[in-house]
């Protein structure tokens, strides 16, 4: 009886050690997360895609990190603020931002991101913390020459299209475009205005209120938009949201408590007016 006790008593003795072992260790992989991270190193690293305007652009009359502006990087430093930590700017093409981000190379992105499909499905995305209530949403612009040739989608069949990769808009315009001579990507939409500019595209898919501020800035570049034409989309796509990487569901809820504080107190808004502004005295 007592060598069975005894070893009823041990069996025991090591389920009882086991199971405070395995606890423990839950414990800690909880704990192991992106956001706390973030505060004991002391910094969060912003990646994004400087050169749309007035969201993030480069003033290059700055150096360093003072040279990336704009109502997201504002909001970065924002976000920074609110954890206690240092804001430090990552600048990448379009394309490396997204993968950067589903890889968890970087913290986060905010680089005028907008819902979709597959973004959901491999990163955690944030509410949205800016919804233009008169957005223009997407569409194309044309050489100015041809923009009145323009009236449907069935008129996109014989014209070469630029888009930037990785974007909403191309999005659209592989879904919804059913037919067109070529398309051509590239990494930055100013890298495809210009391709049109010079004569390498006839036309680019874009967003509606970049095209104007475009425009606007670059008299005489010989691109009109097509206002006859919008892509479809429903709401879920008219925000932009953070990004980060897939799983990292503390640091999401830590970063909706800020994007909400913004959207309550209309503070991104206000960035957004001022850098409009900012921008344009840029030529942007």
């Amino acid at each position: 009886m007592r060598k069975r006790f005894g070893r009823r008593w041990i069996a025991m003795t090591l389920c009882l050690i086991l199971a405070v072992v395995l606890g423990g260790c839950g414990e800690a992989q909880q704990e192991n997360n992106r956001l706390n991270e973030i505060l004991e190193r002391g910094y969060i690293t912003v990646t994004t895609e400087p050169y749309f305007a007035p969201n993030e652009f480069i003033d290059p009359s700055k150096e360093g990190d003072e040279q990336y502006v704009g109502a997201d990087i504002e909001l970065a430093k924002y976000i920074a603020n609110e954890l206690g930590v240092e804001c430090r700017i990552v600048p990448l093409d379009f394309t490396t931002v997204l993968s950067s981000i589903t890889e968890g190379k970087y913290d986060i992105a905010i680089s005028a991101l907008a819902y979709k499909p597959d973004r959901a499905e491999n990163m955690n995305l944030s509410n949205s913390y800016y919804t233009s209530e008169n957005s223009e949403g997407y569409g194309i612009a044309v050489r100015s020459d041809m923009v009145d040739q323009i009236q449907s989608v069935e008129d996109l069949a014989d014209l070469v299209i630029v888009v930037q990769q990785g974007s909403l808009q191309q999005y659209f315009l592989e879904e919804q475009v059913p037919a067109y001579k070529e398309i051509k990507y590239v990494s930055s939409t100013n890298d495809a205005f210009l391709m049109v500019q010079e004569g390498k595209a006839d036309a680019v898919a874009t967003a509606t209120s970049f095209a104007r501020l475009y425009i606007d800035a670059n008299e005489g570049c010989g691109i009109s938009m097509v206002e006859s034409f919008r892509f479809e989309a429903d709401e879920r796509y008219n925000g932009m949201v953070v990004a980060m990487k897939k799983g990292e569901d503390a640091l999401l809820e830590r970063i909706n408590e800020i994007v909400d504080e913004v959207v309550e107190n209309g503070i991104y808004q206000q960035w957004y007016d001022e850098y409009t502004e900012y921008a344009a005295t840029l030529g942007l």
